[in-house]
């Protein structure tokens, strides 16, 4: 894994302008991964020892933490945040907090998956940010309580060990552990406040609960499809188009530049095993004047397989969802949806089921991953 740069320190008070303008980051390969706490997936803060100045849902929110210097409310700074209130020490000869006093918050991940790297973000925490950070993992099945969580009985692994963080930057930490997680507990000490948690990694999904649905999204995010590639990314992600529900906006899909050449635009995905697909569709919500023009569908079985188109060049409407059956099923393991010339997609929906090799390898991988 790329070493990533580490930020320690408090940064600079806020001096007027943009408050992003001395934001500390770093390029951190592992953000190519989906990030398995997004809301729209379902994650959320379950619970949290203590969130006096700003609340713990805070943290999933999408989108970077915002700044206004004006904003107090009748307990203070009103943060952008998680923010818990100053730890004290046990009396007066000693009142500084112990070592081992820190604050905690239960993060429940939207779709569970193999972590690879964890954002722990401070933006705007600039003398108000922990000391030090520390994430561990545990894979819990079914909706367990905040109590079950915290119960003796649930094994958290180690993630992210204790490490300095500094403030008003994205503290990235690569992730090793080849294991499926459902929750996290993130710790900060002694107390403080993180803006942001992004949790990047590759969804596992339940093998059994897919088995039970039969037919299914089988390129979903949450059903562990993926994007692999795309052609361009200029106004937002390809991995929209495999995010849960229609898309509410036009920035919430995927759109490309204008070409100015003879070109198309692409993205490929890896579904979430081998399946057997009857139907698609292609939705162009919120996508006006400027939806792709014509698109075209294309599978392949495995990663030397050859493409197969399964829906040809087919000219799409503004702002509809598109529904196809297709002739005959169509089994692969890729898909590629190419748009004519350019503009963009919302969703991109491929109905099947699993076949047995696909449902095979997908138990498989679930079970050495310890799910």
């Amino acid at each position: 894994m790329t070493a990533t740069t580490s930020f320690t320190g408090d940064a600079n008070p806020y001096g007027g302008g943009d408050p992003y303008a001395d934001y500390r980051t770093a390029d951190l390969p592992f953000t190519r991964y989906v990030d398995l706490a997004d809301r729209r997936l379902g994650g959320a803060v379950v619970a949290a020892n203590d969130e006096f100045f700003a609340q713990r849902e805070n943290l999933l929110l999408p989108g970077p933490a915002e700044f206004d210097p004006e904003r107090f409310g009748h307990k203070g700074k009103i943060m952008d945040g998680w923010e818990t209130r100053r730890r004290r020490g046990a009396d007066a000869d000693r009142p500084w907090p112990a070592a081992d006093d820190h604050d905690w918050a239960l993060v429940r991940l939207g779709a569970p998956g193999v972590i690879r790297g964890i954002v722990v973000d401070t933006a705007h925490f600039r003398g108000n940010y922990p000391q030090a950070v520390s994430v561990e993992g545990a894979s819990v099945a079914g909706a367990p309580s905040p109590d079950e969580l915290l119960g003796g009985d649930v094994k958290w692994t180690t993630l992210v060990p204790r490490t300095p963080v500094g403030g008003h930057a994205a503290n990235g930490f690569p992730v090793a552990t080849e294991q499926r997680f459902t929750h996290l507990r993130v710790n900060q000490h002694p107390d403080g406040g993180i803006a942001r948690l992004r949790v990047h990694g590759e969804v596992v999904p339940d093998p059994g609960w897919l088995a039970v649905l039969g037919a299914f999204d089988v390129v979903a995010l949450e059903n562990g499809g993926r994007v692999e590639d795309a052609s361009d990314l200029f106004y937002s992600p390809a991995v929209h188009t495999i995010q849960p529900g229609r898309s509410r906006k036009m920035d919430d899909g995927w759109e490309t530049r204008r070409r100015r050449d003879r070109g198309n635009d692409w993205i490929r995905y890896r579904l979430a095993a081998q399946a057997r697909i009857r139907a698609l569709e292609i939705d162009t919500a919120y996508l006006k004047g400027n939806s792709a023009g014509w698109a075209s569908v294309s599978v392949k079985d495995g990663d030397a397989g050859a493409w197969t188109e399964i829906l040809p060049r087919t000219r799409l409407q503004p702002d509809t969802n598109h529904r196809f059956v297709l002739p005959e099923p169509a089994v692969g393991t890729h898909a590629r949806v190419d748009i004519y010339p350019d503009g963009g997609i919302s969703r991109l929906r491929l109905f099947g089921s699993l076949t047995e090799e696909g449902a095979s390898r997908l138990t498989a991988r679930h079970q050495e991953l310890g799910g």
